[in-house]
């Protein structure tokens, strides 16, 4: 983390309202970036993002490390996302399959410059990836999301889901097996 970006954590803590309007300016994009990939829409992603922040403010105190501030954030994003997940699965709500799908923050401006039927041939892709990811399990889903999609490192998503990374490599094991296995591919091996 960046000096200004520990600066603008210590005055928050501190109780400066103004520091938090620039963290949350500066950490947004990421946290919504996330909940969306995890809940697959725009409402969910925004209702986490908000909530997120919200519950950080409230939380402040209990931030006794500046430097972990994004894993802090990016925890308390997650396991709200996945309580979504969960209340979801309770109330037996079917997942609507014409779901946007998303884009990439480091989408380029020339991949968008693909010819229609490249364009197609990807999306059918992405949404069956999308779809398939969906299944896993929610601490799946999020190892998954956070490590393959968001670019966290093993040990970041460790710190994210409160685990060790023994835990993360297994669950990155395992779903990547059972998003192989539903998508039809095989291993050398296999």
């Amino acid at each position: 983390m960046d000096e200004d970006t520990k600066d603008l954590v210590n005055r928050f803590v501190g109780g400066d309202r103004g520091a938090f309007a620039l963290l949350v300016g500066r950490f947004k994009k990421r946290v919504y970036s996330v909940a969306y990939q995890i809940l697959g829409n725009h409402l969910d992603a925004d209702e986490v993002t908000q909530e997120t922040f919200v519950r950080i403010y409230d939380r402040r105190q209990q931030l006794k490390n500046v430097g972990f501030f994004q894993g802090f954030l990016m925890r308390v994003a997650t396991n709200y996302a996945i309580d979504l997940i969960r209340k979801r699965q309770r109330q037996f709500l079917n997942v609507d399959e014409e779901a946007e799908l998303p884009i990439s923050t480091s989408m380029e401006l020339s991949e968008l410059t693909e010819r229609p039927d490249q364009v197609f041939e990807r999306s059918e892709v992405l949404r069956k990836i999308r779809q398939t990811i969906e299944k896993l399990p929610p601490r799946q889903r999020v190892t998954v999301i956070l490590h393959d999609v968001e670019g966290f490192t093993k040990r970041e998503v460790a710190e994210i889901l409160g685990c060790p990374q023994a835990t993360v490599r297994s669950n990155l094991h395992i779903a990547r097996a059972k998003v192989r296995k539903w998508l039809g591919f095989k291993l050398k091996g296999e």
